[in-house]
């Protein structure tokens, strides 16, 4: 028997996953993969299972297309990896939306975080390319705590902002954030558009699944978790 899914009362902190989720960089991930492998003259691994591993820290990520090999391995992959990710870095944009939304959000008075499976480095890259560096008040990266789908990533932001889990979002494209969010005690709200197809996340029984980032604002609304004033304001929406 499936469990009820028990709608918060209210909502103060809401965390985004980055890569399928605000920023449309699947294929910079992909090609990034595929250079590493070429580099490495390593056994080709397909598209699907490049896509697969999007969410999760870039270790566990070599671990799951090459299991059981050694820390050098790793480190190598790592430094062919982001050469050619540094190569395409700004080649990747954020969803249609994504930015009003986060706009929006936080001038109706929500904490904006993220938990991503990027790296530092990486992060910091993207924040400053899309100019979004003082929108989030907490971040944080898989190479600075556990991977998803461990919770500690979730943990240690709710820790930071001093928001409970029960008035928490975790928005995410992959069942690595559904999982993480479940562990954490935090609501999770999935997105259908990035890595993970829609059944896959719905056997984690989110909240809602979204068919792009602008239905989070209606689907808070809807709930009345957020003042229906928020959703039009032409100069939040107009915001570059």
């Amino acid at each position: 028997m499936k469990s009820k899914k028990i709608m918060p009362e209210a909502i103060r902190l809401i965390v985004f996953d980055w890569d399928g989720t605000l920023m449309d960089s699947e294929t910079q991930i992909v090609h990034s993969m595929f250079g590493a492998i070429r580099d490495m003259q390593l056994e080709s691994r397909t598209a699907d299972e490049c896509r697969n591993i999007i969410g999760l820290g870039l270790k566990e990520a070599i671990d799951s297309l090459y299991p059981g090999r050694d820390e050098q391995f790793s480190r190598q992959f790592v430094d062919n990896y982001r050469q050619h990710w540094c190569a395409q870095a700004n080649d990747s944009e954020l969803f249609p939306g994504a930015r009003e939304t986060l706009l929006l959000l936080r001038e109706a008075g929500f904490e904006l975080a993220i938990a991503t499976g990027k790296g530092r480095t990486g992060l910091e890259r993207v924040l400053k390319h899309t100019e979004l560096e003082s929108m989030f008040s907490v971040t944080r990266c898989s190479d600075e705590t556990r991977s998803k789908p461990h919770p500690q990533m979730l943990e240690e932001i709710l820790q930071e902002t001093g928001v409970e889990a029960e008035n928490t979002l975790m928005v995410g494209d992959t069942e690595y954030d559904m999982n993480m969010a479940i562990q954490a005690g935090v609501h999770p709200v999935a997105v259908s558009y990035g890595v993970h197809e829609r059944g896959r996340l719905m056997a984690h029984q989110p909240l809602t699944c979204l068919d792009t980032i602008g239905e989070l604002v209606d689907w808070l609304a809807e709930q009345q978790l957020l003042d229906p004033e928020f959703i039009i304001q032409p100069s939040l929406l107009a915001a570059d």
